[in-house]
C-alpha cells in the first residue's frame, strides 16, 4: 500500500501538477500586484476611488465589503484576458497550422497517380 503511494506521488504527471498549481499562484500574485498597482489608480483618475477595498455599505450593522469583492473579480477578469490572449488563442493558432500541415501531408492523389495505380492494378490481374 505504500509503495503504491510512493509511485502515485512520484508520477509525471502529480509533479507537473504541483509545478503548474505553484506556477498559476505566483502569476496570481503578479495579476493582483497589477491590477492593485496599475489599473486601480488608472481607474480612480476617472472614478474618483483609486482603492475599491475602501468601498463598504452597512446593513443593522453588518458592513459589506462590496470593494474587495469588486478588487477581486477586476483581478480574475485580467488574469483570464491574459490566460486567453497569452496563452489559449496562440495555442489554438499554433494547432489549427499543424493541423494543415497534416492535411497537406496527406493529400489527394492527383488524377495521373490514380490512372496509373489503375494501370498497375489492371497489369496485376492479367499475370
Amino acid at each position: 500500500m505504500i509503495s503504491g503511494f510512493q509511485k502515485f506521488l512520484l508520477r509525471g504527471n502529480l509533479i507537473d501538477l504541483a509545478v503548474g498549481v505553484l506556477i498559476g499562484a505566483a502569476f496570481g500574485k503578479v495579476v493582483d500586484s497589477f491590477t492593485s498597482g496599475l489599473i486601480l489608480p488608472i481607474i480612480g483618475i476617472f472614478g474618483g476611488v483609486p482603492d475599491f477595498t475602501a468601498l463598504t455599505f452597512t446593513v443593522n450593522g453588518s458592513i459589506f465589503k462590496y470593494g474587495a469583492f469588486l478588487t477581486a473579480l477586476l483581478s480574475f477578469v485580467l488574469t483570464a484576458a491574459i490566460i486567453y490572449f497569452f496563452v489559449i488563442v496562440p495555442f489554438n493558432h499554433l494547432m489549427e497550422r499543424f493541423k494543415r500541415q497534416e492535411k497537406e501531408a496527406v493529400a489527394e492523389p492527383s488524377n495521373e497517380e490514380k490512372l496509373l495505380a489503375e494501370i498497375r492494378d489492371a497489369i496485376k490481374g492479367r499475370v
